[in-house]
């Protein structure tokens, strides 16, 4: 026991005797500069130190671009090309079935199954059943009724008296608000949930002056238009339209999706800008 005892003590004293570390002028051997050490200091020191390092290693490695070229990280670029990839692989799929249809409806009549005068029948009963144009003309019932419908879903924002122009907005998209329009949170859109694919129309006639990739907002399209307004659509799925192209009110721009890595599932982020500053969509668009 006592020999236990003076061991510690030993080891007690080795850690805490004190040492000084001086530096010296190799020339005139005056004193520089001189620290007084332990063996327990130099160790604390030391393990404050390692880990200090680790953290900040970790820091760098998952909050900054570096952790891309470490193995087994994959860059945001290559999730984007993965994410291209997966819908034109999707699309290849769709035109590869009506390809297939095709032939499968075509294949009787090259291996003769199906002969002329059964050809001609058909195109008979393909004549007869087409509508007549007439029939398709609109009563005045019907267009007091659509106009009705239209009141319901479009507003118009801009009425000067001094200009013939109206501009329009349409709804794109018909769901349930998961988070509304909110300048103090600097949330300056709506998001409006609904089923992925969902197609999202043109909110009023413009250009499209911006359809691409974003690492936070994934598929976003933009489009511009008159008396300088601007509307933004993100997060979608899949992109109908490019720069460039011009769209008339409701027609399809793109597809809802959860593109992103700002997404929380599928919905679409939509924005209204006049004149460079964002104003509340819901003034001006029934979204229900």
């Amino acid at each position: 026991m006592a020999k236990k005892d003076k061991k510690k003590g030993k080891l007690k004293q080795k850690l805490t005797d004190k040492y000084r570390l001086v530096v010296l002028n190799e020339n005139t051997f005056e004193e520089r500069f001189s620290l007084k050490l332990s063996r327990l200091n130099v160790f604390v020191l030391g393990g404050v130190f390692s880990i200090i390092l680790i953290a900040v290693t970790t820091v760098l490695i998952a909050f900054t671009p570096i952790k891309e070229y470490i193995p087994g990280y994959s860059s945001s670029k290559l999730k984007a090309d993965a994410v291209k990839l997966t819908f034109e692989t999707d699309s290849l799929k769709q035109k590869l079935a009506i390809l297939e249809n095709y032939t499968k409806a075509l294949r009787p009549v090259l291996t003769g199954e199906i002969t002329s005068e059964e050809i001609d029948s058909l195109e008979i009963q393909a004549r007869q059943s087409i509508i007549d144009e007439s029939e398709l003309d609109a009563t005045r019932e019907d267009s007091l009724f659509r106009e009705k419908i239209d009141k319901e879903t479009r507003y118009a924002i801009l009425n000067n008296s001094k200009s013939n122009v109206k501009i329009v907005f349409f709804a794109p998209l018909k769901g349930s608000v998961s988070q509304v329009f909110d300048a103090n949170s600097k949330h300056f859109a709506i998001d409006i949930v609904a089923k992925a694919g969902t197609p999202i129309k043109a909110a009023a006639d413009g250009t499209v002056i911006f359809s691409g990739w974003s690492a936070e907002t994934g598929y976003v399209i933009i489009l511009k238009h008159d008396k300088d307004f601007i509307s933004v659509y993100k997060h979608n799925g899949n992109l109908l339209k490019e720069q460039g192209d011009f769209v008339k009110s409701g027609e399809v721009i793109a597809s809802v999706g959860s593109t992103g890595e700002l997404t929380t599932g599928p919905h679409l982020h939509f924005e209204l800008w006049k004149g460079g500053y964002a104003i509340n969509p819901t003034n001006f668009i029934d979204f229900k």
